[in-house]
């Protein structure tokens, strides 16, 4: 085997029990069942001359995030969305992300100034299904890598 080290740290893999979704002031959203954060890189390209190789510089950068939300009950997501569509004054969150390692160590990651962004669901209803909002967010502040996954012993 040319790569031990995936074999011995398997046991430090985390699941989605182990993550978990907060607002600015550290409050747990309990209903959130899912959330991903990801990064899109928009690179300009150039030619020198020369060279017939293509190449790419950095440009510009975007920062998303999504989250599925268990409807259960009111909220201040749907009551402040709701109130911006009236008022035409957008609303800004800040949230946190978390996912716990084994050992106690915490992987957190900081989202300032979210946006909605694209498609948000007003109402989500399927016959059988537990009823779900999609939210969706850009974010406008780099994210800020608050504290990170350690694999050491317990």
């Amino acid at each position: 085997m040319r790569n031990t080290r995936a074999a011995s740290d398997s046991r430090h893999g985390r699941t989605g029990k182990d993550g978990a979704f907060y607002n600015k002031n550290g409050v747990l959203l309990a209903t959130v069942d899912t959330f991903t954060s990801n990064v899109s890189y928009n690179n300009a390209k150039y030619a020198v001359l020369g060279d017939a190789q293509e190449h790419e510089t950095a440009n510009t950068f975007s920062v998303s995030l999504t989250m599925s939300q268990v409807v259960v009950e009111d909220d201040e997501f749907i009551i402040e969305l709701m109130e911006a569509m009236k008022t035409q004054i957008m609303p800004v969150w800040d949230f946190q992300g978390s996912l716990l390692g084994r050992n106690g160590s915490e992987e957190r990651v900081i989202y300032r100034d979210c946006i909605p962004s694209g498609q948000v669901d007003l109402q989500n209803i399927t016959t059988g299904d537990v009823i779900k909002r999609n939210w969706n967010f850009f974010v406008n502040r780099a994210p800020k890598l608050q504290s990170l996954l350690g694999i050491g012993d317990e």
